[in-house]
């Protein structure tokens, strides 16, 4: 319970801290943290379920995608706003460290190895956050022609 606590904290924090840094509106900040912080909940909890790092990256992906356009309607505000905090904790910085670092000692084997897992993490990130933008896109697209009938 007291890792749990940790990651909702950490990944709150982290969020909102670089959604200040990107200076977003002030009213956005609390949503901003939310949004990073849920998509986090959903890689941590499926990583200690034995998922993947890349499907669980997506999922966490998939989830920001989703509490950003939710968000963005709240407050009327660009869903990029949401979005690229959001990512943030997501975001394979230390797999990306790594793979510098082997290749700067030569460990080229281990550099290649990390830098696929780096492309691989980065593209469940682009395709979580744009699978969920064709949901969002048909869903409104339904909606208005719904209204028309």
């Amino acid at each position: 319970m007291f890792d749990l606590t940790i990651q909702l904290a950490f990944s709150f924090l982290t969020t909102a801290a670089f959604a200040i840094i990107t200076n977003v509106p002030k009213r956005s900040l609390i949503s901003c943290g939310l949004t990073g912080m849920l998509g986090w909940i959903v890689y941590w909890g499926t990583g200690q379920f034995g998922v993947s790092t890349v499907l669980a990256t997506f999922l966490g992906a998939f989830t920001v995608a989703i509490f950003s356009n939710l968000f963005s309607r709240i407050k009327k505000l660009p869903v990029t706003i949401f979005n690229i905090p959001g990512i943030v904790p997501l975001v394979p910085g230390a797999l990306a460290y790594q793979a510098v670092r082997n290749l700067v000692l030569g460990d080229y084997v281990a550099a290649v190895s990390f830098s696929v897992k780096v492309l691989l993490v980065a593209g469940a990130i682009a395709s979580g956050l744009v699978i969920s933008e064709v949901f969002n896109h048909n869903i409104r697209n339904f909606r208005e022609k719904k209204e028309h009938f």
